[in-house]
């Protein structure tokens, strides 16, 4: 009968089993692979691009803007393209959209193309980017409302909700954030992954004109002309007659309010993601690809709500929200090993997204709607992330995006218990009496935090009250203690002592804080610069610069040569390395951040660069690599490279292409010295493949002895790894008679690293 079976009185319309599914499978599989082809694509194209720009704000944060608000575009076009045209004329306009994207495949920088150096390239960047990757990226963010929507006009039963497609949406998304580091960059370059991406692309284009041919001559009738019951239909009313949204169906009237609350419900996540990220590899621990994880999990938690099989995990998560948010207020003060800190801010994030992220699963409209409701999604996560890369470190001082996000979703949280609403007032006027003087009493702490062992209690005390606020159903101050007292966790420095200042850049936030070992730079848990507070040692550098250290003896044993004695330092911090010009050399810094420079450049801060540079330094600003791409051939005998200290390094410091360019501004009895001190990375192999290509010679040289002393630890001194490559091995005797220096190891096989392949799998810890 056509695959039409009829069960008796209400009798319902169900394709042929195999049609069925062979429908269902199609509109996943192109929503998957659209989902992974758009998430490879900014990394991949990121590499790219790196070693022409260099990691400037004003090139990223363009990129950033670029990508959302193409993805913002794309969302747009599928929402006009289903509003404006009929169901048989959309999929043959989108598939000459898909097509046009063809002519500029495979992806590559465009060649020709060379950024402005007397104006902004702000414009330059855009019209670069709009022409190497602009058109697919377009495509792929249409295809996930899309498609959705093409499916709500087939004859599935699942046509009048179509949502828990974006599961796969997201899983495609998930498959290309965690393959792309640990499969796709390790093993291909960047011209094959190009290649490769082409033909997925291609493949993704045959399924479109698939899914086109289900809504072009149909499977059958449509949903809404079918005879049988409607989804809406069979789902419990609410009180107030409007239909339980959470097990399908959808509002059928989309109200200003509707749409705000979707987008509060996507900005608040999108923001805690780039705020947990942040505030997990600059204050806990600074790891590389770290940054996945939270990405995975706010994937995860859309796919864990949009899925029919587990969109109950909601309910679960709403009601343990509360506790892990206390939980995560008494993390904040305390001191404890970085990885259990990790978990628990990665927990609360995972548990908020799901809470957030099932609210819009709840208040998903009929399909209908489908276009516009995700269209106000992205509207939400765009500005999320606008919120935290562009306007916050113009704004706040400190990291104050992070705590704001996460009292913004204890704010939106649904009620527990809404029936008890105003019982038990008194205890609840107790409850908030409470927060506010244990709110008053850790103030005095945050502002002049000394570690006073009185901090857990006080914390713990506006805890019992943020306890009895949420329980007693006060949700609104329950939010705002929680929001109170995180954000008074983010007042204080990283290490205990006195602040003298806090600012921030694009760059992060930076301290300077005094304690007994000294005056500190920080950025998070990283240590950028030490000076000693004894007016007799302010000219002695510190930290991984200290005399008996390896730079110090690299300073002590190299005779600079009779053609220059000027040294390129890459990377500033507060200005310690200038203290060797006493040995007759000059020094220019490169720095890629204004604020290190001013730092650095302070007197009531550090007084290196004044007292012990005088005249004989120089600071230019930008990018590292292109900027000793400007100066002269030969111009330094020796440039030091200190810039792989976090967990963000400049990969394209550490190429094939970047070491041939530094060996040209280097004089023939010229020093390359690398600081590789890194908790994480091991940059050794990677020197060693670039010196055996470039026939260089190299030794490796460390006082990791410092460990166990006590007495040097509270000097100021900083154990730290060297490795210094020459092009003549004899520049390197000297150096071998000193310290702990041995000769680099045989090459261990490992792809070299060049602009065309670099991967930090290789090189983790």
């Amino acid at each position: 009968m056509n695959g039409i079976t009829r069960l008796g009185e209400g009798a319902v319309y169900q394709p042929a089993l195999g049609r069925r599914m062979g429908v269902l499978r199609v509109y996943a599989c192109a929503i998957l692979l659209s989902a992974t082809l758009l998430f490879s694509v900014q990394p991949m194209f990121a590499k790219m691009a790196l070693p022409q720009l260099g990691g400037t704000p004003a090139v990223w944060n363009t990129c950033m803007v670029f990508f959302q608000a193409v993805l913002l575009a794309g969302y747009a076009y599928a929402h006009l393209l289903t509003r404006r045209l009929s169901d048989r004329v959309q999929p043959a306009v989108h598939l000459v959209v898909c097509l046009l994207p063809l002519a500029v495949l495979p992806i590559a920088f465009p060649s020709g193309w060379s950024p402005p150096t007397a104006s902004t390239p702000v414009f330059w960047l855009l019209g670069m980017l709009a022409v190497g990757v602009g058109a697919p990226f377009f495509v792929l963010s249409t295809s996930a409302p899309l498609l959705q929507h093409w499916f709500s006009r087939t004859d599935h039963p699942a046509a009048a909700d179509p949502y828990f497609l974006y599961a796969a949406s997201n899983v495609g998304s998930l498959v290309a954030l965690l393959g792309y580091p640990t499969l796709i960059e390790p093993m291909l370059r960047l011209r094959q992954q190009s290649v490769v991406w082409s033909w997925g692309y291609g493949l993704l284009c045959a399924l479109l004109a698939v899914c086109a041919s289900y809504v072009w001559f149909g499977a059958g009738k449509q949903p809404s002309s079918v005879p049988s019951v409607t989804i809406d239909a069979e789902k419990p009313k609410r009180k107030s007659g409007r239909t339980d949204s959470h097990t399908g169906g959808g509002q059928k009237v989309v109200t200003t309010g509707r749409r705000l609350r979707w987008v509060m419900l996507s900005f608040v996540p999108s923001s805690w993601l780039l705020g947990v990220t942040t505030h997990l590899t600059t204050d806990i621990a600074p790891v590389p690809l770290l940054w996945v994880v939270p990405f995975s999990l706010y994937l995860v938690s859309f796919i864990l709500v949009f899925a029919e099989r587990t969109r109950g995990v909601h309910a679960w998560m709403v009601r343990v929200f509360p506790l892990s948010l206390l939980l995560l207020v008494l993390s904040a003060m305390l001191s404890a090993f970085w990885l259990l800190l990790a978990i628990v801010h990665l927990a609360v994030f995972f548990i908020g997204c799901v809470v957030c992220h099932g609210e819009l699963a709840k208040l998903r409209p009929s399909a209908t709607h489908l276009t516009e409701f995700y269209f106000w999604m992205s509207v939400g996560g765009v500005l999320g992330g606008v919120f935290n890369a562009i306007v916050a470190p113009l704004t706040f001082r400190c990291l104050l995006e992070y705590p704001i996000a996460v009292f913004l979703a204890a704010w939106l949280q649904p009620a527990l218990y809404p029936e008890s609403l105003g019982r038990n007032g008194r205890l609840a006027v107790l409850a908030l009496l409470l927060s506010v003087v244990a709110g008053f009493a850790l103030l005095p702490k945050v502002l002049a935090y000394e570690g006073n062992p009185h901090l857990i209690d006080v914390t713990f005390l506006a805890s019992v009250g943020l306890v009895f606020l949420y329980y007693l159903n006060w949700a609104r101050p329950f939010a705002l203690g929680v929001g109170v007292l995180l954000i008074m966790a983010k007042l204080l420095p990283p290490v205990v002592g006195t602040v003298r200042f806090t600012g921030r850049s694009y760059f992060g936030v930076h301290w300077v804080v005094d304690n007994e070992i000294g005056r500190q730079l920080l950025n998070g848990s990283t240590k950028h610069g030490v000076q000693s507070l004894d007016p007799a040692r302010r000219c002695e550098p510190l930290s991984y610069y200290w005399n008996g250290g390896p730079l110090g003896q690299v300073f002590a044993a190299f005779q600079p040569p009779a053609s220059t004695n000027k040294v390129a330092v890459v990377g500033l911090g507060a200005g310690a390395t200038v203290c060797y010009r006493t040995r007759g050399f000059e020094f220019t810094f490169y720095e890629i951040d204004p604020l290190v420079q001013q730092i650095a450049e302070s007197p009531e801060y550090f007084t290196y660069l004044s007292d012990c540079g005088r005249d004989a330094y120089e600071v230019v600003l930008g990018d590292g690599r292109l900027k000793l791409a400007e100066s002269n051939h030969g111009a330094y005998a020796m440039i030091v490279f200190d810039a792989f200290s976090s967990d963000s390094i400049p990969l394209h410091l550490v190429t094939r292409e970047a070491l041939q360019m530094y060996l040209d501004k280097l004089s023939e009895d010229g020093l390359l010295v690398f600081h590789v001190s890194n908790r994480h990375l091991n940059l050794e192999p990677v020197l060693t493949g670039l010196a055996a290509d470039a026939g260089l010679q190299g030794i490796r040289g460390h006082d990791l002895e410092i460990f166990d002393r006590d007495d040097a630890l509270q000097a100021g001194y900083m154990p730290s790894v060297y490795v210094v490559l020459a092009r003549d091995g004899r520049l390197l005797n000297d150096l071998k008679a000193r310290g702990h220096w041995k000769d680099l190891p045989p090459p261990t096989g490992a792809p070299l690293w060049t602009d065309d392949y670099s991967s930090l799998l290789g090189i983790l810890r």
